[in-house]
């Protein structure tokens, strides 16, 4: 018994070495660049830092292409510190900000593009409420809505004039921190959390009765516009950037039925497809949301890999439709190294 006892150990400890030692990292940003009035949903990262991080990524880590790493697991041999840059929602400055750095440093990335937007005159709903209510200018007192036959009001008083001065007072305000420092980000927060839970189509009619009751034009600002057709396709030349897909309208896919699930899965696949020429086969899942149903639904669409927002290392085991990530956030190079090795740690 107590052989058999200690070959049961020796096969633990084998399988603990084979399964657990070999750890990874896939990192998710959004933007490369530096607003002039803050940044509300931490998406951003200067240039100047995320060149500080490539750098970082080229001497201690062995960047990977996503493709790379997924293949790595399923073969069983997944190298130690391999890193995957990935890039989610589609705006424009990974092309002309981030690709170049890429590119200097020799460093591969994968970018997850939400279809719907792409070439859209309109920003992101959530940069559409930043725009309208943190940046300069002057609003009506009183905002009236009614969302899903429920009724909100909301009073900006003197908060209805914001100056510039305003916004850089208040620059550093984050949407997931506790606290309003006026009634601008409370109403922001209010918000963000009921357009968050809508459907697209009714989520468009509330953007649109906000901009009417702001007297606003739905033209988005260059430094928050989404790639081009012809942008995409600039990204993928040369092969250093891939392209994948991140549904069309950005939406909570584990509130959606499953037709509709399938709907933005396979459109965001078939336009990508068409734009670039060839198969589009990563994905990456917005906020973080899907279902054993959704995973289901990628593998019938032919995509071989998706990323989720949960905050993980990558093991041997990992499977490839669960691929977790570490939000990035606006550290100099010694912060992120330090963040890297916590991270890789555990």
């Amino acid at each position: 018994m107590r052989i058999r006892g200690i070959g049961r150990v020796q096969q633990a400890t084998r399988w603990i070495r084979n399964n657990f030692t070999s750890r990874a990292l896939i990192l998710l940003y959004h933007r490369v660049i530096e607003l002039p009035f803050g940044d509300p949903y931490l998406l951003c990262v200067t240039p100047q830092h995320f060149a500080e991080h490539l750098e970082i990524l080229r001497i201690y880590w062995r960047p990977l292409r996503l493709r790379q790493l997924v293949r790595a697991l399923r073969v069983g041999n997944l190298p130690h510190r391999a890193v995957v840059v990935t890039f989610d929602d589609g705006y424009a400055d990974n092309l002309y900000n981030a690709k170049p750095l890429l590119e200097r440093y020799d460093t591969p990335a994968t970018t997850l593009i939400a279809t719907g937007y792409m070439g859209c005159e309109r920003e992101f709903w959530w940069d559409e409420i930043e725009q309208l209510l943190l940046q300069p200018g002057t609003l009506p007192g009183t905002l009236c809505l009614n969302i899903n036959g429920n009724s909100y009001q909301w009073t900006l008083g003197e908060a209805a004039h914001y100056s510039v001065d305003d916004c850089r007072r208040h620059h550093c305000w984050k949407v997931g921190q506790k606290g309003n420092p006026g009634p601008r980000q409370h109403l922001h927060r209010a918000l963000y959390q009921l357009l968050h839970a809508l459907p697209e189509g009714e989520r468009h009619k509330i953007l649109d009765e906000l901009l009417a009751w702001a007297g606003a034009e739905t033209t988005g600002r260059p430094t928050h516009r989404t790639l081009l057709p012809d942008e995409v396709v600039h990204m993928a030349e040369g092969g250093l950037v891939e392209v994948g897909a991140h549904t069309v309208t950005h939406p909570v896919l584990a509130t959606l039925p499953v037709t509709a699930q399938r709907d933005e899965i396979r459109r965001s696949k078939a336009s990508l497809e068409e734009i670039l020429g060839h198969s589009v086969t990563s994905f990456s899942y917005p906020h973080g949301s899907y279902t054993p149903e959704t995973v289901a639904l990628l593998r019938e669409a032919g995509f071989t890999q998706a990323c989720s927002s949960v905050a993980d290392v990558v093991w041997q085991c990992t499977d490839g439709f669960q691929l977790p990530r570490w939000v990035v956030k606006d550290w100099d190079g010694d912060a992120f190294a330090r963040q890297l090795e916590a991270w890789l740690s555990g």
